[in-house]
């Protein structure tokens, strides 16, 4: 078997080198960069969402912060529990439509309340009820007469704007599509807290619903996904490599 051993040793075995070659290396570059700034968005989205949860957490063991004259900053409170005592204005009260609960169909009551010793209102949103006469009829709901202490989650009312949500409303109409700040103060003509108070069940016995979602703890998606972007940079990385290697010859 010498001439066998003897072919082995001298045949000229093929082996792999790497061909740069410019636009599939720039290509790769890119994917890779656009992979890892998706990555790092991701993961900065879920640190903020960390801290913001975790200071959230910090302002519930604080109690509850009394709510005056003074604009509050809705960002810095969104979801803290807020206190405040005034008078609702019954007149004023109007309803956010498609809201559900249970799979039934209703909508929000928002009152504005007046706060006591001040002109400054703040809009509560005191529940769900839903359609007892169909939709034609709107829902005839109690309101206290008098000084009232309520207790509640500052919500932040979105501004976003929907596709096929007409901009054009009625302003007289008791029925809203959305919870626009911006017209509430203007149809008040008065000064407006920016957030709405989120009541507390324990504050009325009026027959309403109040169920509140908490806030979603989204920080393990968001690195999730970032954990996903980061692979795919890392194998673009590899892909690119493999593809680059070419068969030479051995001298």
């Amino acid at each position: 078997m010498g001439w066998l051993h003897y072919a082995v040793c001298h045949v000229n075995m093929p082996k792999l080198r790497f061909q740069f070659r410019l636009v599939p290396a720039l290509a790769a570059l890119l994917g890779m960069m656009l992979f890892v700034y998706l990555g790092l968005w991701q993961s900065g989205k879920g640190d903020r969402l960390a801290v913001e949860l975790a200071q959230r957490a910090a302002r519930h063991q604080l109690g509850p912060v009394i709510v005056h004259s003074d604009l509050l900053d809705a960002q810095a409170l969104r979801d803290a529990p807020i206190s405040v005592v005034g008078r609702y204005l019954p007149e004023q009260q109007f309803f956010l439509d498609n809201r559900q609960e249970n799979g039934q169909a209703g909508v929000h009551v928002i009152t504005p309340l007046q706060i006591e010793g001040t002109q400054t209102l703040i809009l509560v949103n005191r529940g769900w009820v839903g359609w007892p006469n169909g939709r034609g009829v709107l829902p005839v709901v109690s309101t206290p007469v008098g000084r009232i202490t309520l207790t509640g989650l500052a919500a932040v009312p979105s501004t976003k704007e929907f596709f096929l949500m007409p901009k054009q409303v009625q302003a007289e109409s008791k029925l809203w599509s959305r919870l626009d700040m911006k017209r509430a103060a203007a149809q008040l003509k008065s000064a407006l807290q920016p957030v709405v108070l989120l009541q507390n069940s324990e504050d009325a016995q009026d027959g309403l619903i109040r169920h509140w979602e908490p806030p979603q703890d989204r920080v393990g998606l968001h690195r999730g996904y970032a954990f996903q972007w980061f692979g795919m940079a890392a194998a673009l990385f590899v892909f690119y490599l493999g593809a680059s290697l070419r068969k030479g010859q051995q001298a």
